[in-house]
């Protein structure tokens, strides 16, 4: 008797943590070994390193001064999407530092000021910081730090010159990898099949090429997000992002941020980028039954293979800008519309969005607290 009333009492307790109060602008991502929070004023980074310290790094959230048509509907989804990737990837390669995962980073920590902002190790011993040893000659050494600091800067501006381009390279494969994968490939296999399924009306045979290549980008897509988090690495960023979107939920209901509290939160969040992932390729898919009738109407016939691409190409800020309007529309309301926008990311998440450990949701929570504004502007 006493189990089941306990057992009660806690579904009880649950559901009511999990009901959100508030609508909040604060998104995150997860990191190696760490979780970025982005508000209105400032972004955090808070990693975890070798030693087991969370260090956080802050600055504030800049916001470019633009005109006021970039904060039109569409227009301001691919801006907001170009500026989501720059900083993402930033802060990624940021914290593979952090963490210790890069092996050009050095055991002595740079304190780094202006853009990167405030640099901090929580929960560190006061003697941490980096030492500096009292010269006994300073005349005989002031020579000798001069050669090292211009050594030293010497060697950062190669190492950024270096990252830069790794940097550049590394965005030019992933979009290389993601048009091959979802926008040639598909194409390529529906020609393997068309002459089985293809007949003489131009628009029945549209209707089979969008929906063959639709499912085969969804089937791509889930078998690529399936195959990637079966690797350790990222299986574990992957717990790290459920740890980002239970906190969220937490501060969204209005209780305090403690590890108990979000642990009892739900993983699955309707504004996460799994689910702007498969919006937009849903969107795509959609827009592509209209690409050959369109055609067909215009001059007779539908379009060849190489215009057809094009085509697609040339969608794709559309296609970017009109997910960002149905991410935003499902994360600012909550009814049975929304819930339905929201289902394909819901079910993909359960690839991308693991079960934390506590030291994951600390992350998190010191992430959130320091992008929390006091005016309250996070407000939806």
């Amino acid at each position: 008797m006493q189990r089941c009333i306990r057992k009660e009492f806690e579904l009880k307790e649950k559901n009511e943590l999990t009901a959100c109060r508030r609508k909040t602008s604060i998104g995150g991502q997860a990191l190696m070994e760490g979780i970025m929070m982005r508000g209105p004023k400032m972004t955090a980074m808070a990693v975890r390193n070798t030693k087991g310290e969370i260090v956080v790094e802050e600055f504030e959230t800049t916001t470019k001064k633009r005109p006021a048509f970039c904060r039109w509907p569409i227009i301001r989804g691919v801006i907001g999407y170009i500026d989501t990737m720059k900083l993402g990837y930033k802060c990624l390669m940021r914290s593979a530092e952090l963490s210790g995962l890069e092996d050009v980073v050095e055991e002595k920590p740079k304190k780094k000021k202006g853009k990167r902002g405030v640099e901090e190790t929580v929960e560190a011993p006061a003697n941490e910081a980096p030492t500096t040893e009292v010269e006994e000659t300073a005349q005989e050494n002031s020579q000798e730090q001069k050669d090292e600091t211009a050594g030293e800067k010497k060697e950062d501006k190669v190492s950024a010159w270096m990252m830069g381009l790794i940097s550049v390279l590394s965005v030019v494969l992933g979009f290389g990898l993601a048009i091959g994968l979802f926008i040639l490939l598909p194409t390529f296999l529906y020609g393997l099949v068309a002459p089985y399924v293809e007949g003489n009306n131009l628009v029945i045979n549209s209707i089979w090429k969008s929906a063959i290549e639709g499912v085969l980008k969804v089937v791509l897509l889930v078998g690529y997000m399936a195959a990637i988090s079966l690797m350790k690495d990222i299986r574990r960023t992957y717990m790290f992002h459920g740890a980002e979107h239970k906190t969220i939920f937490c501060y969204e209901a209005g209780l305090p941020l403690t590890v108990e509290n979000v642990r009892l939160q739900k993983r699955f969040h309707p504004r996460c980028g799994t689910s702007f992932l498969i919006l937009m390729l849903l969107v795509s898919i959609f827009i592509s039954f209209f690409i050959d009738p369109i055609s067909a109407a215009i001059s007779g016939e539908v379009l060849p293979l190489g215009w057809r691409v094009l085509v697609k190409f040339a969608l794709l800020p559309i296609i970017v800008g009109i997910g960002y309007e149905l991410i935003k529309f499902a994360g600012r309301h909550d009814n049975l519309l929304t819930r339905i926008i929201s289902l394909p990311g819901v079910w993909l998440q359960h690839l991308t969005v693991f079960e934390p450990d506590d030291g994951m949701i600390e992350c998190a929570i010191i992430a959130v607290e320091r992008v929390i504004p006091d005016d309250g502007s996070d407000n939806w």
